[in-house]
């Protein structure tokens, strides 16, 4: 399995950027996709998540700002940020809890390669 994230770039202050993340392998289903960001040394943080069924959770500091959302027929979550400030500078990484087959009932949590936004005049 693998996640691969795109989107990042330099972005001006008040400016947005749109995240994407599609998963491809061997994938039988997903429950939660999500994306974390790691700023420079900081530690690794939840920014938002959201189940196959559409549910949403995000941390405080983008609440009314980013937006999580998934198209499940092509395995995929974006992340819509608006507003952006110099704070959300960091290297943001999407995950995916992936059930392989129809007779492994586990889930396992993959992780995609990171990719940088950086808000800055």
């Amino acid at each position: 399995v693998q996640l691969q994230a795109s989107g990042g770039g330099l972005v001006q202050p008040g400016g947005s950027l749109r995240l994407s993340c599609a998963a491809s392998g061997s994938i039988f289903s997903i429950s939660n996709m999500g994306w974390y960001r790691q700023a420079p040394g900081k530690q690794r943080e939840l920014v938002a998540t959201a189940t196959s069924s559409g549910n949403t959770n995000y941390v405080d500091s983008v609440k009314g700002r980013f937006t999580i959302t998934r198209d499940n027929a092509k395995n995929t979550v974006y992340l819509q940020m608006n507003s952006l400030k110099p704070e959300d500078t960091a290297v943001y990484y999407c995950s995916a809890m992936i059930r392989h087959s129809e007779s492994n009932y586990s889930f396992r949590t993959y992780w995609g390669q990171g990719t940088l936004v950086t808000v800055s005049s």
